[in-house]
């Protein structure tokens, strides 16, 4: 006789892990997004390329409500965190994010930035924590800097560091806005490593880059943006040099002259 349950649903009977419809964005008079929609499926990686200014860092903003959507929909793993009187702060532990720049806490070492929120936030004992802490510095390659302070780290060992902090909440998904923008160039390397180690565990990811060679190894799909909309959106080969809109093809020149 089988089990009741059966074997657990494929991603695509799933609901998207990322659900975006017609999002709009005001600061002000300022429309900075223009109705946005698309979905990330679950263990999908999406690279949301795009000029300065096209909204990119305000859509994945949105994505966990650090900037108050005007109007549309997000919905995560099927839950709609734009709806009155939803707990961010639980929505907010599921969803990971790397910042450009790396908003560690100068005064603790690696394992307090990576044990604060673990402890205030999910409850855990001060030795699972740690646990957790470590297991996650080994998997970004810096369990040995565990004692060390930010100010003693190089730019791309913090942004690990950053990376790991975010893990250390098991999130279901991981949001990276320009992780490697303000890094050295021979920093950037170490960092895009750790995130493309992060894709192939299966992670979903909605990564904003400038990373051209980045998105063409690891997304699944690309989304090009530009004055606040969705240009177009296709596989990375695809839409990296065959792109169907002059604008998109007007972009990637300039990148590739730079």
């Amino acid at each position: 006789m089988t089990g009741a349950s059966g074997p657990p649903p494929s991603p695509a009977a799933l609901p998207p892990a990322i659900d975006i419809r017609d999002l709009h964005k005001y600061f002000g008079d300022l429309q900075v997004l223009k109705g946005i929609d698309f979905e990330v499926a679950l263990r999908e990686v999406v690279c949301v390329i795009g000029p300065s200014g096209s909204g990119k860092s305000t859509l994945l903003r949105c994505v966990n409500r650090l900037e108050e959507p005007t109007s549309g929909q997000i919905l995560i793993e099927g839950e709609d965190i734009c709806a009155p009187h939803v707990d961010l702060d639980r929505i907010r532990t599921r969803i990971g994010m790397v910042f450009q720049q790396f908003n560690l806490f100068p005064h603790l070492n690696v394992l307090g930035n990576l044990t604060i929120a673990q402890r205030k936030v999910l409850g855990r004992s001060k030795p699972a924590a740690q646990a957790k802490a470590r297991e996650v510095l080994a998997k970004v390659g810096l369990l040995d800097k565990i004692d060390e302070y930010p100010g003693r780290l190089s730019g791309g060992q913090q942004q690990r560091v950053a990376i790991a902090r975010a893990l250390a909440m098991d999130p279901d998904m991981m949001l990276f806005d320009e992780a490697t923008s303000a890094l050295d160039p021979e920093l950037v390397g170490e960092v895009l490593a750790v995130m493309r180690s992060l894709a192939e565990e299966g992670m979903t990811m909605m990564v904003v880059t400038h990373e051209m060679g980045f998105a063409r190894k690891v997304a699944d799909r690309v989304v090009f943006m530009d004055g606040g909309v969705v240009v177009e959106e296709g596989a990375p080969a695809a839409l990296l040099d065959e792109p169907t809109h002059e604008r998109t093809r007007r972009f990637l020149r300039m990148v590739h002259e730079r």
